[in-house]
């Protein structure tokens, strides 16, 4: 059907048009809501007396019917056209590798965390936490430590001086206190988390990470801790690590041993040498125990602790400590 004049040129228009854009302004020309031609158009059937609306009205629907199909079958042309092109232009080989996607993880220190926690749990230990702010009570006093100490000095502790009597604590062993007092034996547990202390070397840092443990009986004895503690580092480092035990002194065990853990290869490694001490430990002292309630006279047990990230040196033939907080990812992207 060929429209009347002055809507026969817009069939002519549509067909020539070749981009969706110049296909949206014909459209707007015709149907905008205020000025287009055609909409204007209708709007003005409604002044015309009733004879003539009903065959301006016919007239006018049957062009506006026209004109959208030609535009509807425009724009199917148009886009088909495009996604040719593109077909043509912008093709997908399905054979090429994918990029890699960065994925993140854990860092070493926690992930060897969780790993710890799994350890222990399978020998019956809890894993509990407690708080990185603590009190000198809990610190030390309940510790069995004496006020003449040296750890407590400042040159040694982290002391808060906006709050009374307040340190970082220097070690986990304050989770152990909170978690005797109140607590009837036997009990075994472990606690992670942070610590606090003013050295900074190649094996010592002034924020690292702490496991300690704890296991009170009627019966326990340090062979008891001995094959725990071996255990341990058998599951956590290798199982050919090759350690020693020798006597050393902490006011809140009595008889007090640490572990060592040798290096393998070049002995300087370590600025300390071919060994490295990991852990210490020892009988928990009956003062302790009588601070938090517990009869020395019927309970016993062992305490030990050890550095995280120690751990991992030693597993890893890490050689500075130092390299686990620096946030090099070619450092971290080995674990």
């Amino acid at each position: 059907m060929t429209l009347p004049a002055p809507w026969d040129q817009y069939p002519v228009r549509i067909s020539a048009a070749t981009s969706q854009a110049e296909l949206e302004a014909i459209e707007h020309e015709l149907f905008g809501r205020k000025a287009g031609v055609l909409t204007v158009a209708l709007q003005e059937v409604g002044k015309l007396s009733p004879e003539e609306r009903k065959n301006r009205g016919s007239e006018l629907n049957a062009v506006k019917q026209q004109i959208e199909a030609a535009l509807q079958a425009k724009l199917v042309e148009l886009k088909s056209a495009s996604q040719g092109f593109l077909a043509q232009t912008d093709a997908l080989d399905v054979t090429l590798d994918l990029p890699a996607k960065e994925t993140g993880r854990l860092h070493p220190i926690h992930e060897y965390i969780r790993e710890a926690e799994e350890v222990f749990g399978r020998m019956g230990f809890d894993a509990v936490t407690g708080p990185e702010l603590e009190t000198e009570h809990f610190n030390f006093n309940m510790l069995n430590i004496p006020e003449t100490h040296p750890a407590r000095d400042l040159q040694d502790t982290f002391w808060v001086s906006s709050l009374d009597r307040t340190v970082m604590r220097t070690h986990t062993s304050p989770v152990q206190v909170r978690y005797m007092t109140g607590r009837k034996p036997p009990f075994r547990m472990i606690c992670t988390g942070k610590v606090y202390r003013k050295d900074s070397d190649a094996t010592h840092s002034p924020m690292f990470h702490q496991i300690e443990g704890l296991m009170i009986g009627k019966t326990v004895t340090l062979a008891n801790m001995k094959a725990v503690m071996e255990e341990a580092v058998k599951n956590l480092v290798d199982p050919d690590v090759e350690f020693r035990w020798r006597t050393g002194y902490f006011p809140f065990v009595e008889p007090g041993l640490e572990m060592d853990l040798r290096w393998r290869g070049d002995e300087n490694q370590s600025r300390e040498g071919r060994w490295l001490e990991v852990v210490g430990c020892g009988m928990v002292h009956p003062n302790v125990l009588k601070n938090v309630g517990i009869d020395p006279d019927l309970w016993q047990g062992f305490a030990f602790g050890f550095g995280v990230e120690r751990m991992i040196m030693i597993r890893h033939q890490i050689p500075d400590i130092r390299l686990f907080f620096g946030g090099d990812l070619r450092f971290l992207r080995q674990f």
